[in-house]
């Protein structure tokens, strides 16, 4: 159902006792070939030493090299994910305080081309990290994840939204706190079915990423009652699509009745020259058009408003989603240590993996993650350009324990065997 109604205090409370900037995370340490070089810790003085205990979060990064996209004006900017951990950790310093508690963020980034798990051995064998946040695809962050070296830490998925890592793939200690695919596509089409617009031409493109997310949408479609007319790939093959979008996209847009388009179309290749270019005058959803997030610009019901407005002070740019969910897999951590009064890494790490654990993150209604494959359940917001046009899960839609698991793999769909839940 809707959020509203249901919102926690925390929000507000959390905004409220952020008063002062906290202190800057330190630069990235660079892996630019195997061998790594240790990272000084930041010094503190004997006396802060004694009345604060330290929380230490890693934030781990693939860096990846990314085309130019067509819309220049809004480039995937260097520190995506980075720079929300590092604001979730100065909202975590303004709050731990009260608590006895410091926490302190230490970023890696490994640039393309290099041992992502090379690199993340060396961080193990050198500090034993109890937390880590990591913006990695899928294969990287498998291969540290089945690091035995690693089988004490945490590692909470900020960059991968691959449906397998919650499910076959899924692993014990690896928490996903950015949304799946299969949530985002079953917030679109729970949108849709309200809306009554049951009849899809799918637009597809040609990157691995595009078929997985056509999977995903495929699938929320017999999910929820809604029909594929027809799917069309189409590959813009390396050319200005905006000098003939009016003609390529008109082409590929005809066909069968339908009530939307919808594209996958994650590198955006093509996708934001859809809208308005389509055959028939019918409105485009997906990866662009309406678009189901986990976070966007317009976002502000909730004290939301005042967590933009402290990442643009911080960053000097919007929030996106990957920054809302660096934001969150730092506040998580930084939350169950307050709620504990502790430090201990092996206790935070019990109630992050427990029932027990829920976190405010600005969106009206407590968070927690699922116990039976680590996803962090949240609403997904609907978003134009400029605007929230809705939330989900859609009024409407229920379950017997929470509306938001009707969003993404339930209990009985998911193949998840490495969680206890």
């Amino acid at each position: 159902m809707f959020w509203r109604g249901q919102g926690l205090a925390s929000g507000a409370a959390l905004a409220v006792a952020i008063a002062t900037a906290a202190q800057a995370a330190p630069a990235p340490q660079r892996f630019t070939a195997f061998t790594a070089q240790a990272q000084a810790a930041p010094q503190s003085s004997p006396a802060a030493r004694r009345e604060l205990q330290n929380v230490l979060i890693h934030y781990f990064e693939r860096r990846i090299e990314r085309p130019t996209p067509l819309n220049n004006e809004d480039p995937i900017p260097d520190g995506e994910g980075l720079d929300g951990a590092k604001l979730g950790v100065d909202d975590s310093n303004a709050t731990g305080r009260f608590v006895g508690l410091k926490f302190e963020l230490r970023p890696t980034v490994v640039d393309p081309g290099q041992d992502f798990r090379a690199a993340f051995a060396d961080l193990v064998a050198r500090e034993r990290p109890a937390f880590v946040v990591v913006n990695a695809p899928a294969d990287d962050l498998l291969a540290i994840s089945d690091l035995a070296a690693a089988n004490k830490t945490v590692l909470l998925n900020v960059g991968a939204p691959d449906v397998r890592l919650r499910d076959a793939d899924c692993r014990a200690d690896v928490l996903h706190v950015l949304p799946s695919r299969d949530m985002l596509a079953d917030a679109l089409f729970q949108f849709l079915a309200f809306k009554r617009w049951t009849r899809v031409l799918l637009i597809v493109g040609p990157k691995p990423e595009d078929r997985l997310y056509a999977d995903a949408l495929r699938k929320s479609a017999r999910k929820f009652g809604a029909r594929i007319v027809e799917e069309r790939s189409f590959d813009a093959a390396g050319a200005d699509i905006r000098d003939s979008a009016a003609d390529e996209l008109t082409l590929a847009t005809r066909g069968p009745e339908h009530d939307v388009v919808a594209v996958a179309d994650e590198a955006g290749e093509f996708g934001a020259s859809l809208p308005y270019n389509t055959a028939s005058p019918r409105p485009v959803v997906g990866t662009q058009g309406l678009t189901p997030a986990g976070w966007g610009a317009p976002v502000e019901s909730w004290a939301a408003a005042q967590l933009q407005d402290r990442f643009r002070k911080l960053a000097g740019r919007r929030m996106r989603p990957i920054d809302y969910a660096g934001w969150m897999g730092a506040h998580a951590v930084g939350e169950a240590a307050a709620q504990l009064k502790s430090a201990d890494a092996p206790a935070i790490r019990e109630l992050l993996l427990s029932d027990r654990f829920e976190v405010g993150g600005f969106k009206g209604r407590a968070l927690s993650f699922r116990s039976w494959n680590g996803q962090l359940r949240q609403p997904v917001y609907l978003l134009w350009p400029s605007a929230v046009i809705a939330t989900a899960p859609i009024e409407g839609f229920l379950h017997q324990k929470t509306e938001l698991d009707t969003l993404g793999l339930d209990r009985s769909e998911t193949a998840c065997a490495a969680m206890k839940g």
